[in-house]
C-alpha cells in the first residue's frame, strides 16, 4: 500500500540520514536541522511517537504508557490497543535486549538505536519500525532467524516456539531466540527487515511489522 511503502521509505531516509552523519561526523551547529520541515514530515507520514537514543528500561516504560495514552486518545476499541500494546512490548523488549555495543566513531557519536510508530490511516493499522546497529559477523545467524520464522505458519510457529522454549538455551543477553518469534505470533504478520552496510564491521538493522487492526485468533 503507498502509505505503508512512504513510511517505510520515511524510516530508512532517517536512519540513511543518521548513518552518514556517524561515517562522516556531519554533526555540526551549521547543519542543523530544519524542525518545521521535519515536523511535516511526520505529520506527511502520520508518525505518532519516534525516538533515537539510548534504549533504556525506564524508556520502554514510559513508550508504553505513552502509547496507551495515545490509543486511549484516538479512540481504539480495546482489542486493538492490547494487540498494538503486546506487539510494541516484544519490539522494544528485543530491541532493548539484542542490540549490539557497537562502540561510537571515534568517540564523538555514539551508536544508539531508533524506533517509531505509526498509524495506517488507510486500514487503521499500525506500524512499528525499529533501528539498530549490529556487528557483521551476526548479520547470517540473524537474517537466518527471521527467515525460518517468515516460512513457519500459525500452527508452525507456535510449535517452534515450544521447541525453542524448551530447548533451555539462554543467551547471555537474556532469551533463547524468542523474539522474533513472539513477535510475529503476536502482530500475525511476516517480519519485514533490512540489514544497511555501515563500515567494514558494522551493519544497521531495520525491523519493521505490522499491525492489522482485524483481530486474528493468536496461537497460545
Amino acid at each position: 500500500m503507498e502509505n505503508d511503502f512512504l513510511l517505510k521509505k520515511y524510516f530508512l531516509f532517517l536512519t540513511d540520514i543518521y548513518i552518514f552523519a556517524v561515517k562522516f561526523r556531519f554533526l555540526k551547529d551549521e547543519m542543523s536541522l530544519d524542525i518545521f520541515d521535519f515536523y511535516g514530515k511526520m505529520e506527511k507520514h502520520n508518525i505518532l511517537l519516534s525516538f533515537k537514543g539510548d534504549i533504556t528500561s525506564e524508556l520502554l516504560t514510559s513508550v508504553l504508557q505513552i502509547m496507551e495514552s495515545k490509543m486511549e486518545d484516538l479512540d481504539e476499541p480495546p482489542k486493538i490497543r492490547k494487540k498494538v500494546y503486546n506487539v510494541l512490548v516484544e519490539c522494544l523488549q528485543n530491541l532493548y535486549h539484542h542490540m549490539d555495543e557497537v562502540p561510537a566513531v571515534n568517540d564523538t557519536v555514539k551508536r544508539s538505536a531508533i524506533f517509531m510508530i505509526g498509524k495506517d490511516i488507510t486500514n487503521g493499522g499500525y506500524t512499528i519500525m525499529t533501528g539498530n546497529y549490529i556487528y557483521k559477523e551476526n548479520v547470517p545467524g540473524l537474517k537466518e532467524r527471521i527467515d525460518k520464522v517468515n516460512s513457519l505458519s500459525k500452527e508452525e510457529l507456535k510449535e517452534y516456539y515450544k521447541q525453542v522454549l524448551n530447548n533451555g538455551i539462554i543467551s547471555d543477553k537474556g532469551g533463547g531466540g524468542l523474539g522474533m518469534i513472539d513477535i510475529a505470533r503476536k502482530s500475525g504478520e511476516k517480519l519485514d527487515y533490512n540489514f544497511l552496510s555501515v563500515d567494514e564491521k558494522t551493519s544497521f538493522f531495520t525491523l519493521k511489522i505490522k499491525v492489522n487492526p482485524k483481530i486474528k485468533k493468536s496461537a497460545v
